[in-house]
């Protein structure tokens, strides 16, 4: 009987960067010999900013200007300490495989949609939990979507957009289906709500189920969108902004306020928060 061996933070570090990546459900975009990249773990994006050296075995990401090694990925990536990194690690390899996983083309690596339900499973609902989401508002808005990749399946909490593609979370990671867009959601109202992503609109359902319900809300489930949804905002008399606060909040709210008099940054409501998860799970622990 082979003994599982437990792995420290020195061993750790010649643990696949590419392997860790692929075992949180993330894929390559685009592989060289040399290096590959990937859509950002950390936020939404339409192109690729993540990149991995295959010789280095290291990261680094272009757009939040940070990198680092295995172990800091895996804390970055699911918010968690360097003890729970080694043993996500450690999990399911009896004997740690140093070697770099086979480079797949990109058509191999394509999320691909096998079942979509009612939320239900357990580990989805106490994910949403840990974020404050009511279950019964998660399940307003959200599916539960499984998937397969290279034969694999995994399973995510997902929205839908308006193309057809699904933005896919759960504990450990995100990612989405293609075709990657906007999330329109419509009742008829003259006033619209631009929220940034799935967990911003879930939280403004929480803090607000009344401002929700008489809004329409579009979902633009990437900061890259921004400047595609002009056209939206000539339908509506009042825009209210719900982006997160950081450069990439504030670099949208001044193009958006730029082109139509009729937007109103509404950040100030949680003005010492990242964003609307953050403010709502501040308000919830109170």
């Amino acid at each position: 009987m082979q003994m599982k061996r437990k792995i420290n933070c020195e061993t750790a570090r010649g643990f696949s960067v590419l392997k860790a990546l692929e075992k949180l459900g993330h894929f390559p975009q685009r592989t060289t010999e040399k290096e590959a990249w990937f859509l950002s773990p950390f936020r939404s994006e339409t192109q690729a900013s993540f990149k991995v050296s295959k010789r280095k075995n290291r990261w680094y990401d272009y757009g939040a200007g940070i990198g680092g090694n295995v172990i800091d990925l895996v804390c970055r990536i699911s918010g968690c300490s360097v003890k729970e990194a080694l043993r996500f690690l450690n999990e399911g390899n009896p004997l740690f495989s140093f070697q770099q996983p086979p480079v797949f083309r990109e058509r191999e690596t394509a999320i691909r949609i096998i079942k979509v339900q009612p939320l239900q499973h357990p580990a989805l609902l106490q994910y949403q939990k840990s974020r404050h989401i009511d279950p019964m508002v998660a399940r307003m808005y959200c599916k539960e979507v499984w998937y397969t990749v290279k034969g694999k399946s995994y399973f995510a909490v997902g929205l839908e957009n308006d193309r057809g593609g699904w933005e896919l979370r759960n504990k450990f990671f995100k990612n989405s289906s293609s075709p990657k867009y906007c999330t329109h959601l419509k009742h008829s109202s003259r006033q619209l709500i631009i929220l940034e992503g799935m967990f911003d609109l879930l939280s403004l359902a929480m803090l607000d189920i009344e401002l929700m319900g008489t809004s329409d809300i579009l979902v633009i489930n990437s900061i890259a969108f921004i400047k595609n949804i002009a056209d939206y905002l000539c339908d509506y008399d009042r825009t209210l902004l719900y982006l997160d606060n950081d450069v990439a909040g504030d670099n949208a709210v001044r193009y958006l306020t730029n082109i139509n008099p009729h937007v109103i940054d509404r950040r100030t409501d949680y003005k010492s928060y990242k964003d609307l998860n953050e403010y709502l799970c501040h308000v919830k622990q109170r």
